[in-house]
């Protein structure tokens, strides 16, 4: 097993989406007089990852997921809102969370010098670039390849064609993805015809997807990369 390029996920892969979340829902809810209950986030959430799972499928757009979920979110208690306004707050507050997720940055650290590592996500260029960037992480990749500026989004296998036409040398025998989401990261990798690693710390079932290899945490990928 040599591998020489590597695609890494951002959220919940390196950078702690789930902190970045509930603190973004916290300020939003806020300005609309309600309090982030476990409840109300857990409404959201499956509101929201469900439009997801539709944009991951191309049954919706990235402008649908993201411009209507808060509209649809409010509706469901019987408010009417300004669902693009909402959108717009929630984004300003997202752009600030760069948590980072364990111990990312040094597990980077110690992969940067040896394999060619790049950024490989879904979401809003903005966002993710401004995450990457006050998490002081970018100087680690040669490039990032956000779903908003490809055209297409993981897992389709065109947004790995798109990728891997802007790499230099790229041989997909040499290259591997590591991400924490079966339906997106290790779905997108087989498809594209690449070896895959599943971040895995919650022990969730492989719902039928098999990842050439599984981890518990982001501290293992260097001895299994490099052992």
């Amino acid at each position: 097993m040599t591998y020489k390029t590597l695609l890494f996920d951002v959220d919940d892969t390196i950078l702690d989406f789930q902190d970045t979340e509930n603190q973004a829902l916290q300020k939003l809810f806020a300005t609309q007089g309600l309090q982030l209950t476990d409840s109300l986030k857990q409404t959201y959430q499956t509101l929201n990852h469900g439009l997801w799972q539709a944009f991951e499928k191309g049954e919706l757009t990235r402008e649908q997921v993201t411009n209507e979920r808060f509209g649809l979110f409010f509706e469901s208690l019987g408010k009417e809102v300004d669902s693009l306004a909402l959108e717009q707050q929630y984004r300003a507050f997202l752009n600030q969370g760069h948590k980072l997720l364990g111990n990312s940055a040094q597990v980077l650290a110690q992969l940067a010098p040896n394999f060619d590592t790049y950024v490989v996500t879904n979401g809003v260029s903005k966002t993710q670039f401004q995450r990457l960037n006050d998490a002081k992480l970018m100087d680690f990749f040669k490039a990032v390849f956000v779903s908003e500026d490809t055209g297409y989004q993981k897992p389709m296998k065109e947004f790995f064609d798109y990728v891997f036409d802007r790499i230099p040398g790229l041989k997909k025998h040499e290259t591997v993805i590591i991400g924490d989401s079966l339906s997106s990261d290790i779905l997108g990798g087989q498809l594209a015809g690449i070896d895959t690693v599943w971040l895995n710390p919650h022990k969730k079932n492989t719902n039928g997807i098999t990842p050439t290899f599984e981890i518990e945490s982001i501290d293992q990928l260097p001895e299994l990369l490099q052992g």
